[in-house]
């Protein structure tokens, strides 16, 4: 089953029975080791990094990123 099929398959489930999934789910990512964190940062910023580089994204300026999310808080 690919990535995508798994998730039409759990965005079909009840509201609860995603909530306890959802749960589970972050609770399986605090218990990753430091050495794990350490290397999905490490990719994360990779891909980051890739995208800023191809242009794909545009950075922001971080004034810009706070403004934006005290605004969708408001």
């Amino acid at each position: 089953m690919s990535l995508e099929e798994l998730e039409a398959e759990v965005l079909g489930l009840n509201p609860h029975a995603r909530a306890q999934l959802a749960t589970k789910l972050l609770q399986s990512l605090e218990a990753l080791s430091d050495a794990e964190n350490e290397r999905l940062w490490a990719e994360e910023a990779l891909r980051r990094n890739e995208e800023l580089e191809t242009r794909v994204t545009t950075p922001k300026a971080a004034e810009d990123v706070f403004r934006e999310a005290r605004a969708r808080l408001a």
